[in-house]
């Protein structure tokens, strides 16, 4: 038998029966690798850091043995995002505006199966954003995290915790993730209703889906979203 021992910080991924030992035991295999054991124990390698046999940092291509004792920590955070930004699956719709919202590129579809989620992360050089375990642990997933917590405010927070992206609010677009750029009203006049026309002077528009924006009834929710964003990229706000 090998025993998978996680760091508390992972518990919650083991099923609940063994959660509150933080272990699980598995049936003995010579030939499983501690990647594949660790992840037979419920936790997906993107959430791992150092795997330990013995008090000693293992590969994970490591066959530990038929009685090991695998101690595993969670990933150390933050983070670097790669080159090519967010790819978010298809539950974290809110998710990805409020990624948006702060100038960060997240793409994010309301139609992507698995497999094209994994072979755009790849091709794009993104990292997954998923509640789905099960997708984490895809193969040929090169990037991936396990976003935590069941509101938009919370899965934000554990993004911003987990890679510490450089924030440039207000530059991408909601809708379609275009960079936005300043447009003059007399450009963007006929996109507007007779009451935005008369009180609104500044505007910008999407590069992409020319979407227009501008400080309206929304800005102060918008506006909390970004503060608290930036307090906490800043530290002033604790995890």
């Amino acid at each position: 038998m090998v025993v998978v021992r996680v760091d508390p910080d992972l518990r919650w991924l083991l099923p609940p029966r063994y959660r509150a030992a933080g272990a699980r035991p598995l049936p003995a295999d010579a030939d499983a690798t501690v990647g594949h054991l660790v992840q037979a124990a419920g936790v997906p390698l993107t959430e791992v850091g150092a795997v330990r046999l013995g008090g000693a940092p293992v590969g994970r291509a490591t066959r530990p043995g038929l009685r090991a004792v695998l101690d595993v920590e969670p990933v150390v955070r933050p983070r670097p995002v790669p080159p090519g930004g967010f790819l978010l699956d298809v539950g974290l719709g809110t998710l990805a505006r409020r990624l948006r919202l702060l100038g960060l590129d997240a793409a994010w579809s309301n139609d992507a199966d698995d497999p094209s989620l994994v072979e755009q992360a790849a091709a794009e050089h993104r990292v997954l954003l998923t509640q789905d375990r099960g997708l984490l642990m895809r193969r040929a997933l090169s990037h991936g995290a396990l976003v935590r917590g069941s509101r938009p405010d919370d899965q934000l927070a554990d993004v911003l915790d987990r890679f510490a992206p450089a924030l440039a609010p207000l530059t991408r677009c909601a809708a379609c993730n275009g960079p936005l750029e300043p447009a003059p009203k007399a450009e963007v006049l006929a996109q507007l209703e007779p009451g935005t026309r008369r009180t609104v002077e500044d505007f910008s528009r999407c590069t992409q889906c020319r979407r227009v924006y501008w400080r309206g009834a929304h800005a102060t929710r918008i506006d909390a979203v970004v503060r608290a964003a930036t307090a906490r990229a800043h530290g002033l706000i604790g995890g």
